[in-house]
């Protein structure tokens, strides 16, 4: 039946919200917003529309939703979080596989320096985003040679008795023990964060100050201090090649179709020193424009993260897409953000940098696809495939002695590697180090889903091992009624040495040895190694786990709130093993006859 629009527009209100486009089967086609539902939905309904991918989204459509919001702010983040999780395919998506690095301020006595990626909180002070975590890197080392803050964790902090290295080579000042006073580390912490918020005049000013008053109170070992650190400021301001002396803070997103790829390249530049940049590949880009993807970027990205004070494009938007999208950026920031086009000789020199990246990057991703394929071609011929290969998922197992064993799913798809398809399986209700059931677990709730006709099937499946794990996981596949899935297990050569690995089949096909410069072996070593990787970082995880809880979960009247709070203080097990009654009795929530209690019990 065909969707009755007109009818359906005569319910619509005229305040922000979001709209969720539909097919007859309920799959979502797409997803925006505005701050005029109304006057928004009924522009896809004219007759005459501009683009051919959009008027095949509209002959598709059999309902639409739509939730009202307050703001129009609102709406931007609650499309934000609905492209994310339905993934609609005429919506254009910037999907990253990391989120943007960020430096953080603790809120302690004595703040911690630190790296921090994720979304940012209110129990500490976090300055970025970074475009990646070089920049984040070199800033953490600047500021430790200009500030000596501390960067050491606040399990370590607490229980040093002496300094660090990090205070002998005069990167950090020793509050741990006592070497400066809570004031006078409070005084650099303030200095650090204006420098990170662009205020390194204003900080020079101080230092210069400061060192005055040092001098004429003839303290000439602190006036040495403040000149060393004017010096180190003026050092990274003369170095930065790409600066500009006004100490702002500015995002260039320049966006490039060519080659049949779109890449959006976005370039931060905060407190005047540009900080790299890093290039993007929307998914669902289609027939889609330039304009276009910068238009779904500035709404995607600043959803989630700070809005600086300038925002320089190219190319540019249209008049309406310009005034939605600084309407946005108004509405998200609080004050005017000026979205514009290059006008100074610095902003054009940004502006051709970001641009000559992100052509670069489309270049580097097309060589990359073309040495994916040729790879992926002569793996189909090297296994006699039938069919081409498009999708990969390797299993890998890990354990110590047994102990905690934890199996992997990697998957490789198109070009590489698909970090939102990987799994991990916590093996339970086995022999410990008994490889061979854990590989058949494994695989076996792998793809019991796919065995019900969901989710995706591989095109091949890799197993980390040799005859008995390719044995147990292909009776699993069996089991399920999936044994026409293509399958090779990867074993060990002689030594372990990369290059001799054997290429096993299941039901007795004789196996096959690469040479080892075979593109087609280069690949499965890629896929086996990140296997690897993946299993033994959750393995691990999953045996600290252990390890740090196992005992003090067993102690009498220790809650998970208590547990808490002494692995906080003593750093994990080991710490609280070492602790004394006295040293137990200060911990909240622990009084003393509780603390002879645990010691007692752990001695």
């Amino acid at each position: 039946m065909r969707f009755d629009a007109k009818a359906f527009l005569a319910t619509l209100t005229d305040l922000p919200g979001v709209y969720r486009m539909l097919d007859s089967h309920g799959t979502v086609l797409y997803v925006g917003k505005s701050k005029n539902l109304k006057k928004r939905v009924a522009s896809y309904f004219r007759e005459n529309l501009s683009s051919p991918r959009i008027a095949h989204m509209v002959s598709q459509i059999a309902q639409i939703e739509t939730t009202a919001t307050r703001t129009e702010a609102e709406a931007l983040i609650l499309e934000n979080n609905l492209i994310k999780s339905l993934s609609p395919r005429y919506n254009i998506l910037f999907r990253d596989d990391k989120s943007y690095p960020y430096i953080v301020l603790s809120r302690d006595d004595y703040p911690r320096l630190g790296f921090y990626r994720g979304n940012p909180d209110r129990k500490a002070e976090y300055f970025g985003p970074y475009p990646s975590s070089w920049a984040v890197r070199e800033s953490i080392h600047l500021l430790q040679k200009m500030f000596r803050l501390r960067t050491c964790e606040d399990s370590v902090f607490a229980n040093r008795s002496r300094p660090c290295l990090l205070f002998q080579i005069k990167r950090c000042s020793g509050p741990c023990v006592q070497r400066i006073s809570e004031d006078d580390y409070a005084a650099d912490v303030q200095l650090a964060a204006m420098f990170l918020s662009g205020k390194q005049l204003e900080v020079t000013k101080r230092l210069m100050r400061s060192m005055e008053d040092a001098s004429s109170r003839l303290a000439f070992e602190q006036a040495a201090i403040y000149r060393d650190q004017i010096q180190s400021l003026h050092q990274v301001q003369e170095k930065q090649f790409v600066s500009s002396s006004k100490g702002e803070d500015v995002d260039i997103i320049a966006a490039l179709a060519e080659a049949g790829q779109i890449c959006v390249n976005i370039a931060m530049v905060r407190g005047g020193r540009h900080l790299g940049d890093r290039p993007l590949f929307p998914s669902n880009a289609g027939e889609s424009s330039a304009a276009d993807a910068i238009a779904a970027f500035i709404r995607q990205h600043y959803a989630a993260h700070p809005v600086p004070g300038q925002v320089l494009i190219t190319p540019a938007l249209n008049d309406e897409e310009k005034l939605e999208a600084e309407s946005l950026l108004v509405e998200l920031a609080g004050r005017p953000v000026p979205l514009q086009e290059a006008r100074s000789q610095q902003q054009k020199a940004w502006i051709d940098m970001a641009r000559q990246n992100a052509r670069l990057a489309i270049i580097a991703r097309n060589q990359a696809s073309a040495q994916q394929e040729k790879r992926l071609s002569a793996l189909q011929e090297a296994l006699q495939l039938p069919e081409g290969i498009s999708r990969i998922e390797c299993f890998d197992i890990s354990h110590t002695l047994g102990e905690a064993t934890v199996a992997s799913c990697v998957v490789y798809q198109g070009s590489g590697m698909k970090k939102s398809d990987y799994r991990r399986f916590n093996i339970r209700d086995i022999q410990p180090g008994d490889d061979y059931a854990a590989m058949r677990q494994a695989v076996s709730r792998r793809y019991e889903r796919v065995a019900n006709g969901e989710g995706v099937a591989p095109d091949l499946i890799l197993i980390d091992g040799g005859a008995g794990q390719v044995s147990s996981a292909y009776s699993a596949l069996a089991d399920l009624g999936l044994s026409e899935l293509a399958m090779i297990g990867v074993a060990k050569g002689e030594e372990r040495r990369p290059g001799l690995e054997t290429l096993i089949f299941p039901g007795g096909r004789e196996a096959v040895q690469l040479p080892p410069e075979h593109p087609a072996l280069h690949l499965i070593q890629e896929i086996r190694d990140e296997a690897h990787r993946f299993a033994i970082t959750g393995h691990r995880a999953q045996r600290g786990k252990t390890r740090k809880t196992s005992r003090l979960e067993s102690l009498p009247g220790i809650g998970p709130a208590r547990r808490k709070e002494l692995v906080s203080r003593f750093g994990g097990l080991a710490g609280v093993l070492g602790a004394s009654i006295d040293q137990l009795a200060e911990v909240p929530g622990i009084s003393r006859e509780m603390a002879e209690k645990i010691h007692s019990a752990l001695h």
